[in-house]
């Protein structure tokens, strides 16, 4: 749509809280996450980079995880830091381009989550054919899918909202521009991109979670039919941090979107909202750090003061 096409101009995200006091607790506490996330996870990236016994698939779909989640996280909590102190006001098209790049991580995430997990099964399930199968050709082929597959979503969703007209009110009921907030102020019809949405989030969260689901319930069958203790906590620690990290991703997702955009809750987004773009980002890399020797010990080689 031609930017002659909508009279809003400037939108208004909805604070948190009106309290002076509450409002610099909760700057302390984003800026606290956004610092933690920002240097986690390119902590995490700079010490698989630097390990060579790191570059393995698991460890190369990992360090696209940390990108995804420091493109999420700079999206959204800039934004959001400023609007706890200053102006909460935020351009048309800053609007656009905070939803685009927040769309293409979320999507790209959930399918990087089902690649990971595909990973875990075959080098669990089938040890054998594991090299094969899964080579650095096949591991850039399905990096490549995902973040492609992931902004072509992003440029759709985000360029349906642009045929839109929006005369006015523009207040957006939520701490960033998430697309069905800012669908709730459209004076002109969002069938289309209602029924899009929908689509776009019952492939990348319904199918691709029950495609996450059944490959680990292969690989906990495969695991339980290992006869060795050592062998299961070995096949187990493999897998297990990102089955922590997916079912806390997922549960915020299915909690903010598998609804409509007309049944949309400006309360329950909101909390989910702040569980996958601050939340998750700052606890994946503490996740896999707590629950990986080998990140540990490359961490320790990065970092001297962490070698204890």
């Amino acid at each position: 749509m031609a930017a002659g096409n909508h009279t809003v101009s400037v939108f208004i995200l909805q604070s948190f809280t009106q309290d002076p006091w509450l409002q610099g607790a909760l700057f302390c506490l984003f800026f606290t996450l956004f610092t933690v996330a920002l240097a986690g996870n390119g902590l995490i990236i700079a010490a698989i980079q630097r390990s060579p016994n790191l570059h393995t698939p698991m460890y190369f779909f990992l360090v696209n995880l940390a990108v995804l989640d420091m493109v999420c996280t700079s999206s959204i909590l800039p934004k959001v830091l400023q609007s706890l102190v200053a102006d909460s006001t935020i351009s048309f098209g800053g609007c656009l381009s905070q939803m685009f790049f927040f769309t293409w991580s979320l999507s790209s995430e959930l399918l990087l989550f089902t690649a990971m997990a595909y990973d875990r099964y075959l080098a669990i399930c089938r040890p054998l054919h594991y090299s094969s199968l899964m080579s650095s050709r096949a591991c850039v082929a399905l990096a490549a899918f995902v973040w492609s597959t992931g902004m072509f979503n992003a440029f759709l969703l985000t360029g349906l909202v642009l045929r839109l007209t929006f005369c006015g009110p523009n207040l957006i009921a939520h701490f960033f521009c998430e697309i069905p907030p800012v669908l709730q102020l459209s004076c002109s019809p969002t069938f289309l991109n209602d029924v899009l949405t929908i689509t776009a989030d019952m492939f990348l969260s319904g199918l691709n979670f029950l495609l996450t689901m059944v490959s680990y319930g292969c690989i906990i069958s495969s695991i339980l039919r290992i006869r060795s203790a050592e062998g299961k906590n070995r096949a187990f620690s493999t897998c297990s941090s990102h089955l922590i990290v997916v079912c806390v991703y997922y549960t915020a997702v299915f909690y903010a979107y598998v609804s409509p955009a007309s049944s949309y809750s400006p309360e329950r987004s909101k909390v989910a909202g702040v569980l996958y773009t601050a939340l998750s980002p700052t606890l994946n890399p503490l996740i896999y750090t707590l629950r990986n020797a080998e990140v540990q010990r490359a961490l320790a080689k990065l970092l001297p003061f962490c070698r204890r």
